[in-house]
């Protein structure tokens, strides 16, 4: 299976720093977005823990696992140990700093082997599979309003406006534990993966992500264009997007290209 990979990020037109983080390792596999949240600087450096403290745990793992309750595979059962993992540095890092006191982060992360995709996620950092024609999303926030609208209780567009809508129930270093969020999906050729933070999905509607991945295809443009839209309407926030791209061989690629290119010319 090879990957074609875009990624970027942006502080919005409205932060004062960017507190988000990405890893981008397309020769693992490994693609990672966190969002940082806390007094002064501390959400940078957890964000930026984050992603330290996992890709040194999946690189340096001897990946030997217990067997998991839940079934999943090991490399899935590694990431949301190296999630957890992540969560304790941070947490211990903001019980020795004041300056860094409640400190935390979001994270999704996602880890590519044997056409399965590995997903581990905590907070409201999302990841879509672009398939088809169609966006699904893989993940559910772990938040206020998000809990509120599966009890029926508020509307799906109310959450959109809703003055609760940054009250997470999960984030990494709030505590010393954390309940992390597993799934396997598989994925083929022609599939699209888009992992992004918060400032891109409160920003863009999904039908938009959806048909700028349709119209454009090539991941590094697809990042660019989608953080140009938050932009466009309001940047209120940091924003990162990594876009992976499922390419099933030579042969394959050169289909799809002359396939877009036979688009573009009707």
């Amino acid at each position: 299976m090879q990957l074609r990979v875009g990624a970027a990020t942006d502080i919005g037109r409205v932060r004062a720093h960017n507190e988000d983080a990405y890893a981008s390792l397309s020769d693992q596999g490994l693609f990672v977005v966190c969002d940082g949240m806390g007094g002064e600087e501390a959400g940078e450096v957890a964000s930026q823990m984050a992603i330290a403290t996992i890709v040194g745990e999946l690189h340096n793992g001897s990946g030997d696992v217990t067997a998991d309750p839940d079934g999943f595979r090991p490399r899935t059962s590694r990431l949301g140990a190296a999630v957890r993992r992540s969560n304790q540095s941070i947490y211990d890092a903001a019980q020795k700093d004041s300056k860094q006191a409640g400190m935390g982060t979001t994270i999704v992360g996602a880890w590519f082997a044997d056409d399965i995709v590995s997903l581990a996620h905590v907070g409201d950092s999302r990841a879509y599979l672009w398939q088809r024609g169609h966006l699904e999303p893989l993940t559910s926030d772990h938040s206020l309003v998000e809990m509120q609208v599966k009890a029926g209780t508020l509307s799906r567009e109310s959450a959109l406006q809703h003055q609760d809508q940054n009250v997470l129930l999960r984030a990494l270093g709030r505590e010393p534990d954390v309940d992390v969020e597993l799934n396997e999906v598989p994925v083929q050729a022609g599939d699209y993966l888009l992992l992004c933070s918060d400032g891109l999905t409160k920003m863009v509607a999904e039908p938009e992500m959806s048909s700028t991945i349709a119209d454009i295809r090539d991941p590094q443009e697809i990042c660019e264009e989608l953080i140009a839209a938050a932009n466009r309407n309001g940047g209120a926030d940091n924003v990162t997007v990594v876009i992976v791209e499922v390419v099933g061989g030579w042969w394959s690629e050169l289909i799809a290209r002359a396939r877009r290119s036979l688009r573009w010319r009707r």
